[in-house]
C-alpha cells in the first residue's frame, strides 16, 4: 500500500575533489559529519530519514510544506557554514511528491526516482522541485518560486514540470517569477523548457543552434561550431549535447570550464572533464576561473 510523501534527496557537489585533497579518513569525517546534520535538520522539520547514501541522504516529509521549510533552512545554514571553511561543499537537493511504497524501511516509487533526478540535474546550492511538491507550499519573503519548465526525466514518458526554489534572501527579483504566473504551454508541456535552442556569444559573435543541431563543439581551432581564440582554450574545450530534452555542457579540457547561472549569486560551478545542464541563461568561463578578468567567457541562454 502507498503512501503520499514528498521526497527529499540532497547531495554533497565536489565531495571527489575533497578526498582527494584531504584522504579518505579525514574527508569522509568532514562529509559524515555533513550527511548526519543534514539528517537532524530534517527531522527537526518533521522529516525522516530512510538512508544516507554516500555523501548523499534521502528523507522523507509528510508533505510539501514542511520539506521546502527544511530544504530552505539547510542551504541557508550550509551557505554561511562553508563560507568560513577551507573546503567547501555545496548541497545540491531535488524534491517531488507523490505515492511512495515502503518496504522493510526503504522507499520506492515514481517521486524517488525524480527527487534523485531533479537532485542530479541542480547546480550546486540549488534546489529543484516538481509542481505537485509546491502545491502546499507558500512563497514567503526571501524564498520564490521559479519555473524551468517541463523537463524530461529519464525512464517517464511524461515530462516533469519542475521549478528552481530560490532561497537567498537577498537574490535579485528579475530572476523571480510567482508561482501563480505560469505560462500554459510550459505547463502544459507544449514546450520543453530546457534545450529548444542555445544561444552562444562571444566577443562581438553570436550563434543560435536549435535541439536536432546538437552536438556542437566549442574550441579553439576554425574546425569546431564556436570558436573562442585564446590559448587557454583546448583546441576542443566543451560539447553541447541535447539528452533527455536538456542542453547538457560537457567540458573535455586541458584547463577546465566554469559555469555561472545569473541569480546564483557567485556559486560557480567547475567542470574538469565533467558535465552539468544548462538552462536559463548565464556564462561559461574557459580556461579559468571568473575571478581572472581576462579568461575568456561565453554567454549562454536557453530560448
Amino acid at each position: 500500500m502507498g503512501v503520499q510523501a514528498t521526497v527529499v534527496f540532497t547531495d554533497l557537489h565536489g565531495s571527489t575533489a575533497v578526498f582527494e585533497s584531504l584522504g579518505n579518513a579525514r574527508a569522509t569525517e568532514r562529509v559524515t559529519h555533513i550527511t548526519t546534520w543534514i539528517g537532524r535538520q530534517c527531522e527537526s522539520f518533521g522529516g525522516r530519514v530512510v538512508k544516507t547514501l554516500g555523501d548523499g541522504v534521502l528523507a522523507l516529509f509528510p508533505d510539501g510544506e514542511s520539506a521546502v521549510r527544511a530544504v530552505v533552512d539547510l542551504q541557508r545554514q550550509h551557505s554561511k557554514s562553508i563560507a568560513t571553511t577551507d573546503v567547501a561543499m555545496p548541497i545540491r537537493i531535488g524534491l517531488a511528491s507523490g505515492e511512495v511504497e515502503i518496504v522493510d524501511g526503504d522507499c520506492y516509487g515514481d517521486a524517488v526516482n525524480v527527487a534523485a533526478r531533479l537532485c542530479d540535474l541542480s547546480g550546486p546550492g540549488q534546489i529543484w522541485a516538481n509542481a505537485a511538491s509546491l502545491t502546499s507550499a507558500n512563497e514567503s519573503p526571501g524564498v520564490t518560486f521559479r519555473i524551468l519548465g517541463p523537463i524530461n526525466i529519464r525512464g517517464r514518458a511524461e515530462p516533469c514540470t519542475v521549478y528552481q526554489i530560490e532561497w537567498r534572501e537577498d537574490a535579485a527579483s528579475d530572476f523571480l517569477t510567482m508561482q501563480g504566473d505560469i505560462d500554459h504551454s510550459y505547463a502544459s508541456g507544449e514546450v520543453d523548457a530546457l534545450g529548444r535552442e542555445i544561444e552562444l556569444t562571444c566577443l562581438g559573435l553570436t550563434k543560435r543552434f536549435k535541439s536536432f543541431e546538437l552536438p556542437v563543439t566549442i574550441g579553439r581551432v576554425r574546425t569546431v561550431d564556436f570558436m573562442v581564440n585564446d590559448p587557454r582554450v583546448s583546441r576542443t574545450h566543451a560539447r553541447l549535447e541535447w539528452r533527455n530534452g536538456s542542453v547538457v555542457l560537457a567540458d573535455v579540457s586541458s584547463y577546465g570550464s566554469w559555469v555561472r547561472f545569473a541569480g546564483a549569486n557567485g556559486s560557480d560551478l567547475l567542470l574538469r572533464r565533467d558535465e552539468c545542464v544548462l538552462h536559463g541563461h548565464g556564462e561559461l568561463a574557459l580556461g579559468g576561473s571568473f575571478s581572472d578578468p581576462s579568461v575568456p567567457m561565453v554567454s549562454f541562454r536557453i530560448l
